[in-house]
């Protein structure tokens, strides 16, 4: 049986999860789709536990809680989600409207589709060195879910950005050792942290390695060091029985990318009004649009997710009036929120 919506969300992410709450202000219930099996996004599938900055009235927030939050946000207005299936087929119809269906043979028919699908299907860069199939998840790992699995272990870290430097950084009093490991000696992560680094380095606090991982060593069937090549050639080895691994993802726009939408650079062209792309009626948000001045942060894909939802509006109800209503005043929008 086709569902029938007047919107479609390409995407649970934050930027996904904040278009169901404006949406829902003005009336407009949503479905959602990811092709994770929990929504979140790279927030939840990447760096749960990594503390965010930037969001508005909050100081410091981690990756989960946002998402939890989000998800609490969004409660009255009671998104249905189709998680664990992918959007294979997107085809615009004669009256407008778009059938769409997933990888599971879910099929919808939508009035609108707003794709907050991030970097598109994506999965973590791996490591790939002979002997590292047989400990992923038990002793190597892409994401950290709980802290505390890595105290007082031989830990090391693979990587040079942002995650890598500030699990390091975090980590580094707790576990027995700590190795990082980065193929180059520049770093994409923020400067205050590689000082940091490098100063625990200069304290004999933790060791910095540079070059690849050749081999993943093993003692009694467990883990027990990687062997690396520098760019000289010479090999070393790393003793550690615990192994973070933080590469970024492998992005992938998949279908995505045979919708016949506007490409620049693997990124949705949309407008600065309504955050529409050249479709009619399909509009993205977050990481996954680009135009002038396009800034990849999740305040940003809040504020793209605001205005779309009232271009989503125009574009169901075109006959309507469209009036920017208050929450803290509007009778309305606190009925719609369920609150006194």
């Amino acid at each position: 049986m086709t569902i029938q919506t007047d919107a479609l969300i390409i995407g649970a992410g934050p930027c996904g999860l904040f278009q169901v709450f404006e949406l829902g202000l003005l009336n407009i219930h949503a479905h959602i789709i990811d092709s994770l099996t929990q929504p979140g996004g790279q927030c939840t599938e990447l760096y749960p536990e990594k503390p965010i900055y930037d969001i508005p009235a909050l100081p410091v927030v981690g990756a989960q809680e946002l998402i939890d939050r989000l998800l609490q946000q969004i409660k009255p207005f009671a998104p249905q989600f189709h998680l664990g299936q992918q959007v294979t087929e997107l085809q615009q119809q004669d009256d407008g409207r778009f059938h769409v269906k997933t990888s599971t043979g879910t099929e919808f028919d939508a009035g609108t589709v707003i794709i907050a699908a991030g970097l598109g299907a994506f999965a973590p860069r791996v490591l790939k060195a002979p002997g590292a199939a047989d400990f992923i998840d038990t002793s190597i790992h892409n994401k950290v879910v709980d802290p505390t699995q890595f105290h007082g272990q031989k830990l090391a870290i693979l990587g040079g950005g942002d995650s890598a430097l500030d699990w390091t950084l975090a980590l580094c009093e707790q576990a027995e050792s700590l190795a990082l490991i980065h193929r180059r000696e520049d770093f994409r992560a923020q400067p205050a942290s590689v000082s940091k680094m490098q100063e625990l380095v200069a304290a004999d606090k933790m060791t910095l390695h540079l070059g690849n991982v050749i081999n993943v060593l093993t003692a009694d069937e467990q883990l027990s060091g990687l062997e690396l090549i520098n760019r000289a050639g010479e090999k070393s080895q790393v003793e550690c029985n615990q192994v973070l691994v933080f590469w970024g993802l492998s992005p992938n726009l998949g279908p995505i990318s045979e919708w016949g939408l506007a490409l620049e650079k693997r990124a949705l062209q949309v407008d600065t009004e309504k955050f529409q792309t050249n479709i009619s009626g399909i509009f993205a948000v977050g990481d996954i649009n680009t135009y002038p001045g396009k800034k990849k942060l999740i305040l940003s894909g809040f504020h793209e997710a605001a205005l779309a939802a009232f271009g989503v509006q125009q574009h169901l109800h075109p006959e309507q009036k469209v009036r920017l209503q208050y929450t803290t005043t509007s009778t309305l929008m606190h009925e719609r929120l369920g609150v006194a």
